[in-house]
């Protein structure tokens, strides 16, 4: 894949992702004004979080490490990768559907275990309620992550990127449909999520019949194939639940405070906005591209295009990060603050928001330094270095709780995202000049930094300028798109000056995108 192609496929996937995304952050807008942080919109953020982490665990995160590299080989050397992708489907959808019906029936151990703050209130029963309903949808996006892995190692992104914007939608539409009708909306939003799961399945499952992979339900079989399968995403597996420990830590901690679960997920959202933009197109464009040219021995190409991911993840994230540290109550309060969510829920998740926009660079990173390891289907060594950011992630979230409260899980993700960065790039030295970056990329990254700084100088002056605007019940909107227009123009002027990037390289990539 030539690096202009590669960069295609990043924007192809960007779009699409960006598009979930905004749709994504409309569904939070209207859960925080239908909703609000409090009893019900806790209980909804703990319940649906359960599916999501499981799904991450079993499908997007262990499973896809393993199965695409292995698909991608099979795809291209023409060795039944039909065959392989099958019995795959089979062995996955057997798993997850006992572990959907295992979830149903241990749901309430699994509220204890992952918000232990909610027992004695109501938020307990809730959630266990809640949970129920929505937990079935990762019986759905398991088996959507494996067609969607399939269409990505065969370079067919835009589907697979496409599908979650049906989520959004749905939920938007549910919502407004409740409150037009002058009824429950959390029950509208609800019972949405799972229907859109079978959406979400039913288009990632059609583009691969389209792609000539047409796969049906039947009984598992442990091939020596899918032994391999398992023996390698077993330790991804094992990464990825360390991964998800993570968020369970922070989750717990939180919910001992009253709307804390709901602060830290609508903060959530807004950071992973670029992150889901940058990091995630990133990742499923750069593993079977890297998983190909391992396998052809193309070294060269290899470290190009690792190079040319991380110019990438930084040019965009970078400034998301500066300001989300410069300006997060202006963005905040515009975005958030209105029916069930007040001022004092929007300065809260303001300082969310700046705290988490520290740690935005190592989540993006790690998901360019992880393919290194994928690719050569090394799952173990990921493994090993998410168990040390656990501990620090542990530590720190229950550690800094008698000091910060409940910003401590807030303070620890970002810093155990570093150290996890950390652990990735010393790890792949040992793996040559293809897992190293090259000139270009330590030459440009340097100056995306300072282009990103002085962005964030032109930030926090506009947003002094623009406090009256910003504090007016209508202008708010117009005023906080100038500011976003004045730090994007102040951000790609400087960069362009001393050299960050190139604008005609954009031109270039979407020329090539629509050809």
């Amino acid at each position: 894949m030539k690096p202009i192609k590669l960069m295609s496929g990043f924007m192809t996937v960007g779009f699409w992702t960006l598009a979930s995304r905004i749709l994504g952050f409309m569904r939070e807008i209207l859960i925080a004004a239908y909703i609000g942080p409090g009893v019900l919109g806790d209980a909804f953020y703990a319940a649906f979080r359960l599916p999501n982490m499981f799904r991450r665990f079993f499908a997007e995160g262990a499973f896809n490490a393993a199965f695409v590299p292995m698909f991608a080989k099979r795809w291209e050397a023409d060795e039944n990768p039909q065959g392989f992708a099958q019995d795959a489907f089979n062995l996955l959808a057997a798993s997850v559907l006992l572990l959907t019906a295992l979830g149903m029936v241990f749901m309430p151990a699994l509220v204890l275990l992952t918000a232990g703050g909610f027992d004695g209130d109501a938020r307990f029963d809730l959630t266990v309620g809640y949970g129920r309903i929505v937990f079935p949808y990762i019986l759905c996006m398991s088996l959507a992550a494996l067609f969607s892995g399939v269409l990505n190692a065969t370079g067919r992104f835009a589907a697979a990127a496409a599908a979650p914007v049906l989520l959004n939608i749905l939920a938007c539409a549910a919502m407004i449909a409740g409150a037009l009708l002058g009824q429950e909306v959390i029950d509208w939003l609800v019972w949405v999520i799972p229907f859109a799961g079978i959406a979400q399945l039913a288009l990632v499952w059609s583009a691969a019949a389209r792609a000539g992979i047409s796969l049906r339900p039947g009984l598992p079989r442990l091939t020596p194939e899918m032994k391999q399968l398992v023996r390698v995403a077993l330790p991804a597996a094992l990464a990825m639940g360390v991964t998800q420990v993570n968020l369970v830590v922070g989750q717990a901690v939180a919910s001992s405070y009253a709307g804390a679960v709901s602060w830290l997920s609508l903060a959530d959202r807004l950071y992973q906005l670029p992150l889901g933009v940058v990091g995630i197109a990133v990742g499923i464009v750069l593993l079977p591209d890297l998983s190909r040219r391992l396998r052809a021995g193309d070294d060269q190409g290899a470290q190009d295009a690792l190079s040319r991911a991380g110019e990438f993840s930084l040019l965009l994230t970078i400034p998301s990060a500066v300001a989300f540290i410069a300006i997060p109550v202006p963005l905040v309060s515009v975005l958030y603050e209105r029916g069930a969510t007040g001022p004092q829920d929007a300065a809260a998740i303001a300082m969310a928001v700046a705290i988490y926009g520290a740690g935005l660079p190592a989540f993006v990173l790690q998901k360019v330094l992880q393919p290194l390891y994928f690719a050569r289907e090394d799952t173990r060594s990921p493994f090993h270095y998410a168990l040390v950011a656990m501990v620090v992630n542990a530590v720190l979230a229950v550690g800094l709780q008698p000091v910060f409260g409940w910003l401590a899980p807030a303070i620890a993700a970002p810093v155990a995202g570093w150290v996890m960065v950390l652990q990735l790039w010393l790890g792949a030295r040992r793996m040559g000049a293809a897992a190293q970056f090259d000139a270009r990329f330590q030459r440009r990254s340097l100056r995306i930094v300072l282009a990103s700084i002085a962005m964030g100088g032109v930030l926090f002056a506009a947003a002094a300028l623009l406090g009256p605007a910003l504090a007016t019940a209508y202008w708010r909107y117009l005023a906080l798109l100038a500011l976003i227009v004045i730090g994007a123009v102040a951000y790609f002027a400087i960069g362009q000056i001393i050299g960050a990037f190139r604008l005609s390289e954009f031109r270039s990539a979407l020329r090539r995108g629509k050809a």
